[in-house]
């Protein structure tokens, strides 16, 4: 099932997301299948549980549209439960991200090119990886989401000054985008 999306402005991207106890919580593997769908409508490469409306940490990452940013034997395809980054490391590299709680929005980010996060994956084994280049920058963007942050609060206060006014736009329904959003109250 295709899930709305929720737009900037929307309180519960801005929540701290908490973590969910893996073994009890309601429908997980369903909930887990309808992100991935949802991202694929979207035409996205990562989706936060936030993003649909749950202040839970979760996410999912779909690499499938970039495999060839993709490390030799990576998964293309991950879900990453009660996700914890606690190492960030290498060259700080800035690249244009977007969002699709930002739909036609996009600016340039500057993140760590490595990180090291521990989680639980779909089959609720415990995992602990490092990430480099394109898929730890995808990480750490759907990673922030479940930290309340968004990419626009990362980036350079001269152009977030710019953009404010496309900000303010989504905080009061104005946006277009090929795929179902909501502005959640």
């Amino acid at each position: 099932m295709i899930l709305p999306i929720y737009i900037y402005g929307s309180p519960v991207l801005r929540e701290e997301a908490q973590d969910i106890d893996v073994n009890s919580y309601p429908n997980l593997k369903e909930l887990i299948s309808n992100m991935f769908e949802t991202m694929e409508e979207a035409d996205g490469v990562g989706l936060a549980a936030p993003q649909v409306g749950l202040p839970i940490r979760l996410f999912c990452i779909d690499l499938t549209p970039v495999a060839d940013e993709v490390p030799q034997g990576m998964p293309l395809k991950q879900v990453f439960i009660n996700a914890h980054i606690y190492e960030r490391s290498g060259a700080e590299v800035k690249m244009g991200e977007g969002c699709l709680s930002l739909p036609g929005l996009n600016e340039d980010v500057v993140r760590p090119s490595q990180i090291r996060i521990r989680y639980i994956d779909e089959n609720l084994k415990e995992r602990d990886e490092a990430f480099d280049g394109f898929p730890a920058r995808v990480v750490q963007h759907e990673y922030d989401h479940i930290d309340g942050i968004v990419f626009t609060d990362r980036i350079a206060p001269i152009r977030k000054n710019l953009i404010r006014s496309k900000l303010a736009a989504f905080t009061k329904g104005k946006w277009r985008a090929a795929y179902r959003c909501k502005l959640g109250k």
